[in-house]
């Protein structure tokens, strides 16, 4: 029985730009949906087992995945300065077509650090898949975002208020500029309404 390995692909449509040539950026994703022969009764359902990105085609000197830093060195002995320069990853959203290799062994252990690196990636995948491409048009106008995360950050702005200023104190006055105090000299008792 041959089984065809499930999966997705995620794409990222660019214009022309400064930066590569690449007008699609792709990631693929493979699934497996079978649970483990040893314990059988821990299957959460299908889980992600690798991932592919794509190779971006950077233009001369616009990779912004990679910092060059230059050092320079002194000799100890002799005294003589040299210039040492080294290539360094640089934070990006790109990184994110340059996934970890999985090892060809899948019962091999990983490093912690790899381990965890694949974890995120592999969130950030689903996380992609599930909540941003399936409301992909909703967010794109605006109608897709999260209105209970606005409401819990107006009710905290109002508590902080309502605790700033209680109903029985009157609240402080505003400091104002040299100008503001001679107006007030002049027109005391006058108050403007809109």
């Amino acid at each position: 029985m041959h089984e065809d390995p499930i999966g997705f692909t995620l794409e990222f449509h660019f214009a022309p730009n400064d930066y590569f040539t690449n007008t699609i950026l792709t990631k693929e994703y493979s699934m497996k949906c079978k649970p483990d022969e040893e314990n059988p009764l821990e299957f959460e359902g299908p889980e992600i087992y690798s991932c592919k990105g794509c190779e971006i085609n950077w233009k001369k000197g616009k990779n912004v995945t990679v910092k060059t830093i230059k050092k320079k060195q002194k000799h100890k002995s002799r005294g003589s300065v040299r210039t040492v320069t080294k290539s360094v990853q640089a934070d990006s959203f790109f990184n994110f077509f340059s996934p970890p290799t999985m090892p060809d062994d899948p019962n091999s252990t990983l490093a912690s650090d790899i381990q965890a690196l694949l974890t995120a990636d592999f969130e950030i995948g689903h996380y992609i898949r599930e909540r941003v491409v399936s409301r992909a048009v909703l967010l794109y106008t605006g109608e897709g975002l999260d209105d209970d995360d606005d409401d819990d950050y107006e009710e905290e702005e109002e508590e902080e208020c309502s605790t700033e200023e209680s109903e029985d104190e009157e609240p402080a006055p505003r400091r104002q500029g040299k100008r503001a105090l001679k107006q007030g000299m002049d027109d005391p008792a006058e108050c403007k309404q809109q």
